[in-house]
């Protein structure tokens, strides 16, 4: 057993002073057969120590539920980071951010219209205790004092740039000691007065959150922690990207320059991120500063070692500046092959509306439903109402959160999207005997900072025709393990791949490919949707960009034959796709 506390002017490990040098992984974004391989480049690289975030939406999609399999497993990553002789750091929130879908916080926590989060409201906070209550154990029985390689716990994250609820800080205090965690308590905040103010206590040890400037905003630190060791918990080495927009990157050398000077000062420090990993299925969060901007699949991040683990140039320069401080392992990692050209062709397609009975149960309704109402709380919903003959007439919402298809008599009429404030479409004329209205809503990730994390999803505020309130509508949320999986026998039908694809549909393929080789699926020539490769969703894909590949796992392949899924939206001209050598995530500049 060891001992870990903080002290008069370091951190202490059985009572010798010690520099953490902690890389962010999140064991989330990253396939669980990959943990070990991902661990140890750390501490190849330098590092001593394993900070990662607990995602509470993940592990309770639903109340009274807490899963902890497969990648879920927190008990075994943490393990796996004992087991290479490294320490850990853990970040419960209950808010990440992390650019995650609703900042960690799981969709039905906003079903009551009571609930207060991020403050000292007992709807949520009874909420916190049963997540603690379920999550705790495991982190407890790994403290270091109990022989496993936890040392530290976060409270909160960044609280000084939401809120300013003490009561709030000291519940937290009091439900993470309850349930059995003994290590010392640490917050982090942005390096002003105010935040550092709002964001703390002081019984708890402060940190901040930069990238740069690091002798300034120490100071500042140093100002509101006066005592102990300074910490930067979130070195910002890089950046996340939003659909649309450029790829983030930042310069190698400037970036250890900074890290230089950091550890210069005498800090100890965690690298954000070491590893970013992927946003896979529908885990991406994103912004809203005025204009809704969804985070893409790739969480790349510019960091030291790559979406799919290999060294990057921050990798090397990173290391380079650790050894000056620290001993580092003369092992270096392996270099990895690159990844196989293949070419798929789609030889299987459905159309949506000719799956729907594959994909849920039409559930009817009056009034038009937020998907949150109807207990959904990612993904995507299908609402289809029927609408008489009439000339043109206008379709208006309050909002749509976050986009929305819309087919009148099947074919397709429009699309309103959130980032361009759309609220309105005008429709068709209708023939004699009516016609389906048939609307595809898409959740494109709900926010992760700031006010609107919680707000509800789909057509929001009712949806009027010609000003007319239009109630009658039936509801499916679409469950896609009915054609992504092999329960889709009988489901699709062969059509030639030469033939151009007209969305939304889903596209099937088999593909050879070696067991265990990572791959880079192209999504150039496509439109926007989602892949799935043996029934694992890879994330979201759109020609906006800046990305234009979906990085596949190696353990998801199988030696021999795999399949490949996609949900189309709109078309592309042939159904061909590829897998292609090196990732593309994007022009720098546009």
């Amino acid at each position: 057993m060891s001992d870990f506390r903080i002290g008069d002017t370091d951190f202490l490990l059985d009572g010798q002073p010690f520099r953490i040098l902690s890389g962010a992984l999140h064991y989330f974004r990253v396939h669980p057969d990959h943990w070990a391989d991902r661990i140890h480049k750390a501490k190849l690289m330098g590092l001593n120590t394993i900070e990662t975030y607990v995602a509470w939406n993940e592990h309770s999609p639903e109340p009274g539920r807490f899963d902890t399999e497969g990648g879920l497993d927190l008990g075994r990553f943490l393990d796996l980071v004992a087991a290479e002789g490294m320490y850990a750091i853990v970040r419960p929130g209950p808010f990440i951010c992390a650019e995650w879908d609703n900042g960690g916080f799981p969709g039905w926590l906003f079903s009551d219209p009571a609930v207060g989060v991020r403050r000292n409201e007992p709807v949520y906070m009874r909420a916190v205790a049963d997540y603690f209550a379920a999550l705790l154990p495991i982190v407890a029985s790994r403290q270091i004092d109990r022989g496993g390689p936890v040392i530290l716990m976060q409270i909160e994250n960044e609280y000084g740039a939401y809120g300013s609820d003490k009561d709030y800080l000291r519940a937290l205090i009091e439900l993470t000691r309850a349930g059995g965690i003994t290590v010392d308590f640490t917050t982090i905040d942005q390096p002003t007065d105010q935040m550092l103010d709002d964001g703390s206590l002081p019984e708890l040890h402060k940190t901040g959150s930069f990238g740069s400037r690091a002798a300034e905003r120490l100071a500042t630190l140093r100002a509101h922690q006066k005592t102990g060791p300074l910490m930067c918990a979130e070195f910002w080495d890089g950046w996340f990207d939003h659909w649309g927009a450029h790829h983030h990157v930042t310069d190698a050398a400037e970036s250890a320059r900074e890290l230089d000077a950091l550890l210069a000062a005498g800090a100890s420090v965690n690298i954000y991120m070491f590893h970013g990993g992927t946003n896979f299925g529908f885990t991406n969060g994103a912004n809203d500063k005025g204009v809704y901007q969804p985070t893409v699949t790739s969480y790349d991040y510019d960091a030291p070692l790559t979406e799919s683990g290999d060294p990057g140039p921050k990798y090397w320069a990173f290391r380079d500046v650790i050894a000056r401080y620290a001993p580092v392992p003369e092992e270096t990692p392996a270099e990895a092959a690159a990844a196989p050209e293949i070419e798929v062709a789609f030889g299987e397609r459905v159309a949506l509306s000719d799956a729907l009975g594959a994909l849920g149960e039409a559930v009817t309704v009056d009034g038009l439903p937020t998907m949150d109402q109807q207990g959904q709380f990612r993904g995507f919903a299908f609402y289809r109402s029927r609408i008489e003959a009439g000339g043109p007439r206008v379709l208006t919402v309050d909002e749509v959160r976050d986009r929305a298809q819309v087919f009148v008599g099947g074919a397709a009429v429009g699309v309103l999207q959130r980032d361009h404030h759309d609220t309105a479409l005008g429709l068709p004329a209708v023939a004699e005997g009516g016609a389906m209205l048939e609307i595809l809503v898409e959740d494109q990730g709900r926010v992760n900072y700031g006010p609107r994390i919680g707000e509800h999803k789909g057509l929001i505020g009712g949806l009027r025709l010609d000003g007319v309130e239009h109630d009658a509508w039936s509801v499916t949320e679409l469950a896609f393990t009915g054609v992504t999986t092999g329960r889709a026998s009988g489901v699709y039908s062969a059509v030639p791949a030469e033939r151009a694809v007209a969305g939304p549909s889903f596209l099937r393929a088999r593909f050879e490919a070696e067991a265990g080789r990572d791959l880079f699926l192209s999504t150039e020539g496509w439109g926007k949707g989602q892949a799935w490769v043996n029934g694992f969703n890879l994330g979201r894909y759109w020609s906006r960009g800046p990305a234009t590949t979906l990085y596949v796992p190696g353990p998801l392949l199988v030696g021999g034959a795999n399949e490949l899924v996609l949900f189309e939206l709109h078309g592309a001209e042939k159904a061909v796709v590829r897998f292609v050598s090196n990732p593309s995530l994007g022009h720098t500049d546009f």
